[in-house]
């Protein structure tokens, strides 16, 4: 594979789970377009973090158990094992939140997911070494800022703590696919936040809304994505590396 195309790769990754954090929210009937009247109604922001983490595990849950499998080197097999056990407690831990804020979840993966957990069935030895490493840390890269965000803002205690806790998984589960070796750091999507100013998209997601905002959490999110988005795939036109490396 070039490094090209691992970057492309990496750019129609990040994208398609930037677009099934807003699709997750969007087909949540009622709850996520309810502009937030309390301290503890739920905002848009706090849908996708539930969401989110839902998805993670309905998908990472399998992939994990591959890699246990299948991974061609033994430390891909033991963190695949790990992350798939962890993943069983953080699904927990969503679960529980749902209920308690009566929020129905995702039942299985989306649309992507399962094309990647087909990937992973189709692959063998080193290869699915890479696809493994590959899409995990690149989602794991996607929901990382949104829990900071999350974290930040919600006025839901019971989203906060879940918030702290799926930041907990995250940051291990990355630090235990980058253990591999196999991280090409150079092709994940760079960082590309917009510009911190007054009554940016930004500070209006990190406070789930204010008191007479006539925007609804959905388009403040939905817009938030897309900025990171265009941010992405302006940075990946300008830094695409132009040469081949043919030892791939």
């Amino acid at each position: 594979m070039t490094r090209g195309g691992s970057a492309a790769w990496g750019l129609r990754s990040s994208l398609a789970l930037l677009a099934g954090l807003v699709a997750g929210v969007l087909l949540v009937p009622g709850t996520a377009l309810a502009q937030p009247s309390g301290p503890t109604q739920l905002a848009a922001a706090d849908m996708i973090l539930l969401n989110g983490v839902r998805l993670a595990g309905l998908w990472e849950m399998p992939a994990g158990q591959m890699a246990a499998e299948k991974g061609s080197r033994a430390r891909v097999r033991e963190i695949g094992a790990e992350i798939s056990k962890q993943h069983v407690e953080l699904d927990e831990l969503v679960v529980v939140a749902a209920n308690k804020l009566g929020v129905q979840l995702p039942t299985e993966p989306n649309a992507d997911q399962k094309k990647w957990l087909g990937e992973m069935q189709g692959a063998t030895g080193q290869r699915f070494d890479r696809i493994f490493v590959d899409r995990l840390r690149a989602a794991h890269g996607v929901i990382f800022p949104v829990i900071g965000a999350v974290r930040s803002g919600t006025r839901n205690p019971v989203v906060r703590q879940l918030a702290e806790d799926a930041n907990r998984f995250v940051m291990t589960h990355m630090t235990l696919l980058e253990s591999t070796g196999l991280v090409r750091y150079s092709d994940l999507p760079p960082a590309a936040m917009p510009v911190q100013q007054s009554g940016s998209f930004l500070t209006a997601a990190q406070t789930n809304t204010v008191p007479g905002n006539d925007l609804s959490p959905v388009v403040i999110w939905v817009l938030l994505l897309a900025a990171l988005a265009v941010g992405i795939a302006a940075t990946f036109r300008v830094l695409r590396p132009r040469r081949v490396d043919l030892r791939r």
